[in-house]
């Protein structure tokens, strides 16, 4: 099982020092590889539009934690979070990176729609790629991004959009179900790294309606 479990590495390159290795799994679902809106999301962070030094940052379905790492060589205290099977793997790249890291990064179980205690005081961001394909997971997820986000949280959601099946129906849903608490703002593709971007991943910036 070990050689059968033996990932591949996948490099992200970054604009200052060495890249980003990244373990993925060749099976076991869908957190085992690294999505194009991860890549998408991560690089953009490195634009610096959003300044992550020192804030407070939790990376929803996180995968193989591209996203996450990133953020803490950014210089942000990270939790990287997903289900129990993937812990494995994000220490594993937790591990494989930490060298890079400036700020700090941690792997934690959160399942959508359970407690959110240990996640509190509310983070100053709250990362996402593509974290919206299956109906059965919007509600929960929903009432976790409700119960994680303070006033000033602000979540930034990166997502292909995907033409194929029940997708664009699940998308539409998800966004007009979030729209009851949050206001969305579509992040303008020129603001995108200049490589890492495709006219069919959309990256938005979430924040709580002001009540």
């Amino acid at each position: 099982l070990r050689a059968a479990m033996a990932g591949f590495v996948r490099e992200l390159e970054r604009r200052a020092g060495p890249a980003l290795r990244l373990e993925q799994r060749a099976r076991g679902g869908v957190g085992c590889v690294v999505w194009d809106a991860a890549l998408v999301l991560a690089k953009f962070l490195e634009t610096g539009s959003c300044p992550l030094a020192r804030r407070h940052v939790l990376e929803l379905g996180a995968g193989t934690g591209a996203v996450g790492i990133m953020a803490a060589t950014l210089g942000a205290n990270v939790t990287v979070t997903d289900l129990e099977e993937l812990q494995e793997l994000l220490r594993v790249n937790i591990e494989k990176n930490k060298h890079l890291v400036t700020g700090s990064v941690r792997a934690k179980v959160l399942k959508w729609g359970e407690d959110v205690t240990e996640f509190q005081p509310p983070p100053d961001y709250i990362l996402m790629a593509d974290c919206i394909y299956y109906e059965e997971s919007l509600e929960p997820l929903l009432k976790t991004l409700k119960d994680l986000t303070g006033p000033d949280t602000c979540v930034l959601c990166c997502y292909e959009q995907r033409t194929m099946g029940k997708n664009p129906e699940i998308e539409r849903k998800y966004f007009e179900l979030l729209q009851t608490d949050f206001e969305l703002e579509k992040i303008p593709l020129e603001k995108h790294d200049e490589e890492y971007r495709s006219e069919d991943i959309h990256i938005v910036n979430i924040h709580r309606k002001q009540t």
